[in-house]
């Protein structure tokens, strides 16, 4: 018989039995759903983070008080609750001791939910302003659209320069040039050096809504009460990981973290994120599997049952086949064919119905749409293994029914 034959008498089937046959294939669908909508939401999570996980270049690291993601179990708290600020000092005594081992190491203090104002313009009060070293534009990727950044020689000297970032710069000027024009920052008279370019949005929610300034300039405005971000970056990819073991090195000598202790400080690069994010997903996805698991095992007794009874059933029609030729291996491919196709038909309804889903819960929270199709692919063979595995006893049944009995039967 020709596949084509048997995967047409397994559809003919599939439709003479509609209902047992819909209610088989809804546990399919419930098994791949569940894998493959989850795992789209998290494909587009990863996508979304990935594009804007830390602001950080891409052979860019960071050093900070504060874990980027945290659990907030009680032990997390009280194991970094006391840790020390980190300090402009720590950070000149770390650019001394990378001096040649490092393209650039950078200071910043960050301010969150500052107003900016020309004129009779003026921002919403959620603008983040930044004072940093020079090297912090590379180290965050920072690029310049138009004017120049500040250089060394104006940080030393406390020059009230501002850099804007994008959306400050459509609100404030909108149809004029901003250069040299003089701006307010919480009440502080600041010149506009240049415009950032945009850094786009992550989860919907922009990157371009921040200020920059020298870090002098920001201290003589907010003083010394918060902790320092000190970036990191390396020459080459290839020194990169060596850098951030040399760096944390250098750094626990500078806060004198005896040895065997945990370090008193955190390192953030783009890939130690992602890997923390990948832990926290990890446990959903499970729960989907379990989910997805216990589904897929009811879906394939259910396989198994419909199948046994298609044998008894259509005991007379298999007498017929092999009276008139049709050889053992014939009728096991077919009903094995009629078990994968049962599944895979489920299969590809629960596919398309979870990448839909996922994607709709994920354009919720504005993640890049994605298709996964690494988990696509692993539930299309799934549904196969479910298939065969579960086809495979009644297909062996109906293949080794006596012709002669099986024409007897009624």
């Amino acid at each position: 018989m020709k596949i084509t034959e048997i995967i047409i008498i397994a559809l003919n089937s599939i439709k003479m039995n509609k209902l047992r046959s819909g209610l088989t294939i809804l546990g399919i669908i419930v098994g791949i759903f569940s894998i493959i909508s989850i795992s789209t939401i998290i494909a587009m999570l990863q996508t979304s983070i990935e594009q804007g996980v830390s602001g950080l270049d891409k052979n860019s690291f960071q050093l900070q008080k504060w874990p980027s993601v945290q659990t907030g179990s009680a032990e997390e708290r009280a194991m970094i609750r006391n840790r020390p600020d980190l300090t402009v000092e720590e950070y000149e005594r770390l650019a001394d001791k990378l001096d040649g081992k490092a393209l650039h190491v950078a200071a910043e203090r960050w301010m969150f939910g500052q107003m900016v104002k020309f004129g009779n313009k003026e921002t919403n009060p959620n603008i983040q302003v930044c004072g940093c070293t020079p090297g912090a534009f590379a180290n965050n990727g920072w690029e310049i659209e138009d004017g120049r950044e500040f250089n060394q020689r104006e940080v030393d000297r406390g020059v009230r320069s501002i850099i804007l970032g994008k959306d400050i710069t459509k609100v404030l000027f909108p149809n004029s040039d901003p250069i040299g024009q003089e701006v307010k920052v919480d009440g502080h008279k600041l010149t506009v050096l240049g415009v950032l370019e945009s850094q786009g949005a992550v989860f919907g929610q922009s990157q371009d809504n921040y200020v920059v300034m020298p870090i002098t300039t920001w201290q003589s405005f907010y003083g010394n009460r918060r902790s320092v971000n000190i970036t990191v970056q390396a020459y080459e990819r290839d020194s990169y990981q060596d850098l951030i073991e040399t760096t944390e090195g250098f750094f626990r000598t500078i806060r004198k973290v005896p040895p065997g202790e945990p370090n008193n400080f955190e390192i953030r690069s783009n890939e130690n994120t992602l890997k923390q994010i990948n832990d926290i997903t990890a446990g959903v996805r499970i729960g989907a599997f379990v989910i997805a698991a216990i589904a897929l095992l009811a879906a394939g007794v259910g396989i198994m049952n419909i199948m046994l009874v298609s044998v008894t059933e259509r005991t007379r029609e298999i007498g017929i086949r092999k009276a008139i030729g049709a050889k053992s291996k014939n009728i096991l491919v077919q009903f094995l064919t009629e078990a994968i196709t049962l599944s895979l038909f489920g299969g590809i309804i629960g596919i398309i119905l979870g990448v839909i889903v996922g994607n709709l819960v994920g354009s919720l929270i504005d993640a890049t749409m994605v298709v996964p199709f690494d988990w696509i692919f692993v539930g299309v063979i799934t549904c196969v293994f479910i298939g065969v595995l579960f086809g495979t006893y009644p297909a062996y049944k109906a293949a080794n029914l006596d012709p002669i009995e099986a024409l007897r039967y009624e």
